[in-house]
C-alpha cells in the first residue's frame, strides 16, 4: 500500500533508514502516480546476523572430535 506524501514527510527519516535496512522498497503516491524509493544496493543477509561470541562455553576443538557415531540413526 503506497504512502501518501504527508505521511512520508512526517517520517522521513525513519522510512529512508528502514529501506536502507530492509531493502524493501517504499511506494509514495503523488498526483495519482506512484514513486518509489529503492536501495541501490540490497543489504547482505550475513550483516543482520546477531553475534553469538558466548554461547560457546569452553573449548571450540572440543566438538570437532567429539564423536556421533553411536548415537546417529539412518
Amino acid at each position: 500500500m503506497p504512502l501518501t506524501v504527508s505521511k512520508f514527510r512526517e517520517n522521513i527519516y525513519r522510512i529512508l533508514d528502514q529501506v536502507l535496512e530492509t531493502g524493501v522498497p517504499v511506494e509514495i503516491e503523488r498526483h495519482g502516480k506512484l514513486l518509489k524509493i529503492v536501495p541501490t544496493e540490497m543489504p547482505k543477509k550475513l550483516d543482520s546476523l546477531i553475534d553469538r561470541k558466548d554461547f560457546l562455553r569452553g573449548d571450540p576443538g572440543d566438538i570437532v572430535h567429539l564423536d556421533w557415531s553411536r548415537a546417529w540413526q539412518p
